[in-house]
């Protein structure tokens, strides 16, 4: 969603986290009259991009959106492609706490390549697409990248040289679906940014993360545990009743302060269970593939999840499990939360650690 607010009115294969995913798309139209968007984690050039869908808001991450009319449907592409990557992985972490979908551009095999291909594996993401698309001059081995590819748990679609972008995109909306149970679970929306508009007042966006939001619903912000209305929402630039699963949604927000929202605070319907807050937990790692360094006492570590990065430090490590001490509690789902990717952002050529699997609280 763009500033402008118009209308707010306001690993090979069979890993372990291949558990953690035919899905009805009725149940949602019946909901709003739309299907939602599909969200593709992206890794490439500009130009690719924009030969895919047209460039909408810009942050850390910026967005290209593509709509089309399809049988009276709409269908929708939102790629999301992480700047400042590799210098930073953050990015990268929250396009992946929301992508259902994959897309890379390959120019070169080299580390950042596999950092990329490790995280999009463990992150759970099945579905994708890589596109060969050599330097000048260069030549990238399509076998040693599908190696590369089934050795991170991805088995994803290999083209090599340019695809036509009306190809392209229909291999994309293959993949649109939506998960039966996701739009009558709880809601939970990460926050993404939030910022007061004049005459509008307090705006939060995020991602619909389960779940479902209408206009006037009882909201509560967390860790803050403040309370709220929601006077209107937006996605994708139009003023909807009714937010779902996989929305990139701004809510206009009443009678919340605005020092309860920050990036990786959750909103929840008020008095909602959907989440709990751990200060420390004791999990299993499920080890990345080609990662070499393992986790010891007293690392500093992230975990990522629902555009969380939060910063812990390792107070215990024995044979079957971890135990870390967060510095500020990390929010997670009761129900069908992401793979927790655990970071160590010492540990380059590959940051990744791995997945937090089992985890509890301490």
């Amino acid at each position: 969603m763009r500033r402008k607010i118009s209308g707010l009115g306001l690993k090979p294969p069979a890993t372990p986290w291949d558990d953690v995913r035919d899905r009805s798309v009725q149940q949602v139209r019946s909901i709003r009259g739309r299907v939602p968007v599909l969200n593709v984690g992206y890794v490439g050039s500009e130009e690719l991009a924009r030969s895919i869908a047209k460039l909408g808001d810009v942050r850390d991450i910026e967005s290209y959106v593509y709509k089309e009319m399809s049988g009276g449907e709409t269908r929708i592409i939102s790629l999301l492609r992480p700047l400042k990557f590799p210098d930073s992985i953050r990015p990268l972490l929250s396009v992946l706490n929301v992508a259902k979908a994959g897309l890379v551009e390959i120019t070169k095999v080299d580390a950042s390549l596999g950092e990329v291909l490790v995280s999009f594996g463990c992150a759970g993401i099945t579905d994708g697409i890589v596109v060969i698309n050599p330097e000048d001059g260069g030549w990238v081995d399509p076998d040693q990248v599908k190696v590369i590819l089934s050795q991170a748990g991805l088995p994803w679609t290999v083209l090599e040289g340019t695809p036509d972008s009306h190809d392209l995109r229909e291999t994309l909306l293959k993949f649109l679906s939506v998960e039966e149970n996701s739009v009558s679970e709880e809601l939970v929306i990460p926050i993404d940014q939030h910022f007061v508009v004049r005459g509008i007042g307090l705006v939060g966006i995020g991602y619909v993360q389960s779940g479902s939001v209408n206009k006037h619903d009882a909201i509560e912000s967390h860790p803050a545990g403040d309370f709220g209305i929601v006077r209107s929402l937006q996605v994708m630039d139009d003023d909807v009743d009714t937010a779902v699963t996989g929305d990139r949604v701004g809510l206009a927000l009443r009678n919340l302060k605005e020092e309860s929202l920050h990036k990786g605070c959750m909103i929840l319907h008020q008095d909602s269970d959907a989440i709990e807050s751990h200060e420390s937990s004791r999990f299993r790692l499920i080890e990345a593939p080609f990662q070499k360094r393992e986790l010891s006492l007293d690392d500093v570590v992230h975990a990522a999840v629902d555009l969380q990065f939060n910063v812990g430090r390792v107070r215990e490590v024995k044979e079957d499990s971890v135990l870390i001490d967060w510095e500020t509690p990390l929010l997670l789902r009761k129900r069908g939360t992401e793979p927790i990717l655990i970071v160590h952002l010492d540990a380059v050529p590959m940051r990744v650690m791995g997945i937090a699997s089992e985890m509890t609280l301490a």
